[in-house]
């Protein structure tokens, strides 16, 4: 039971590892593709130095989950709330096009009133920041998602190292278990004529019948 369980275990560290050494290698190879550099120290604005990663990873190439969560999040993250005061592309979409719409609609009425071309520039920026919040939105969603795939690989190889570990507990109790039943003295029995009383007791009484022969324990039966 303890081999067959240990084996068990063992198959199943070794497929965990199997999974944790793609998901490293996978999420290496896309990130790598993405050619990502962080800014080196000198480049770093102080809001930006305030993150200790980007401080840590200054002038590396993005090849990790963790590296991709800190670009993410810390550089990515903090720029994005820079484009239009903290909203998002959700919010400033709705804001754009509602913005569009009065452009056209001043456009088909004065398409060349101070006023209509104010609102087509409001228009055409407020267009432009909802392009730049989708790129840096899509690109920090992809790379927090690089890191999340990071992770599970991470928790299958801690899962490994326990399935592992405790495959060696079951393999060692196992050969203890086998180790003490080859070397401990087994009990045996041998046959010895009773005591004349207890035979006579065993045939009723009479005394004149054949001896009963009962079986006597022997603890070490090299002395017998």
């Amino acid at each position: 039971m303890g081999y067959g369980f240990g084996a068990f275990l063992l198959v199943l560290g070794l497929v965990l590892t199997n999974q944790a050494d793609f998901a490293k290698s996978y999420v290496k190879d896309q990130l790598t593709e993405q050619k990502i550099t962080f800014t080196p120290v000198a480049g770093l604005a102080a809001e930006e130095k305030q993150a200790d990663c980007l401080v840590a990873n200054a002038g590396q190439p993005l090849t990790t989950g963790k590296q991709a969560e800190c670009y993410a999040n810390e550089y990515i993250g903090l720029h994005v709330t820079e484009i239009n005061g903290g909203k998002t592309y959700s919010e400033s979409s709705g804001d754009a096009r509602a913005l569009q719409a009065k452009a056209d609609a001043a456009t088909a009425a004065a398409p060349n009133a101070p006023a209509t071309l104010a609102l087509e520039g409001q228009a055409a920026a407020a267009k432009g920041k909802v392009d730049s919040l989708f790129r840096g939105e899509t690109l920090r969603g992809l790379l927090l998602t690089s890191y999340g795939f990071s992770i599970f690989g991470d928790r299958a190889q801690q899962a490994a190292y326990v399935a592992f570990a405790a495959a060696l507990v079951l393999l060692l109790a196992s050969i203890a278990g086998f180790v003490h039943a080859f070397t401990t003295t087994k009990n045996k029995y041998v046959v010895a004529p009773a005591h004349p009383s207890e035979s006579g007791n065993a045939s009723g009484g009479n005394g004149t019948d054949h001896p009963v022969e009962v079986p006597v324990k022997v603890d070490h039966p090299t002395l017998v």
